[in-house]
This record gives C-alpha cells, structure tokens and sequence, in this order.
C-alpha cells in the first residue's frame, strides 16, 4: 500500500503539477483581476467581463504554460503556432463551458454573487485546462 501511495504522490505532486498549480493561480488572477476591472471600473456587462478576462487569461496562460510548465522551447513560429492553435482551441471549449456555467448560475439560478460563480467556475476549468494542456498540446515526443 506504501508503494502505490507514493507511486501516486510522485505523479501528482512534481515540478509540471506544481508550476502548473502556481502559474494557474497567476492566470487565474489574471482573469480574475481582469474581469473586476472590466465590470466594477468600466461598467462592462458580466457576459462581455467574462469574454474579455478569457482571453486575456488564454495569451497570459500560454506563454506561461509553453515555457515554464511544460518547458517547450520550440520557439520557430511553425512550432509556436502548432501548440498555439490546440492551446486556444482547447481554452475555447473550457472558455465556452466557463460562460455557460456562468450564465446558468447568474441567470439560471439566480445566484447574484456573480464572483462567487466566478470562483467556482474557475477551479473547474483549472483543472480541465490542465488536463487537455498535457493531453492535447505539449505532449512529450517520443524519443
């Protein structure tokens, strides 16, 4: 049992889930930070705030994602763009899943702590973007 416990510690706490963890926070921030602004200084309607700090989250996420998590130093514009391409496909569906459950919340069930929904949301997708990052974008070539 000792062996499959830190068999499993050592998969899931590591220098990628760990820098993961960190610059999802900062993305997260980023977003964050990103919609209070666009609603509580520009007035911006929350679908709008929530579109805007996406995207803004998507190029910060990216970089940080590409260099620093995944260590990807392909840095030709062919090798960029064909993890940049999977990356923001991969964010657009959990940027979709984000306004979606935004919506539902908000409008659907009427919970007016819009943030709170924005919490909530953001942990899902943390996770979902982590996952189809590995999957899908900076997959390990084979040696």
């Amino acid at each position: 049992m000792k062996k499959l416990w830190n068999k499993l510690w050592e998969k899931l706490v590591n220098y990628e889930t760990i820098s993961y963890f960190i610059f999802g926070v900062l993305t997260t921030l980023v977003d964050w930070v990103s919609y209070g602004v666009f609603t509580r200084l520009w007035g911006m309607d929350y679908r709008m705030a929530t579109a805007g700090s996406w995207a803004a989250a998507v190029l910060f996420a990216f970089v940080t994602n590409k260099l620093f998590v995944f260590r990807s130093m392909a840095l030709r514009p062919k090798a960029v763009w064909a993890e940049f391409v999977p990356f923001v496909a991969c964010r657009v569906a959990t940027g979709l899943f984000t306004l979606v459950a935004m919506v539902v919340m908000v409008d659907g069930m009427g919970i007016r702590q819009d943030f709170i929904c924005k919490v909530v949301v953001s942990g899902i997708s943390l996770v979902l973007n982590y996952v189809l990052s590995k999957w899908f974008v900076f997959k390990k070539q084979a040696s």
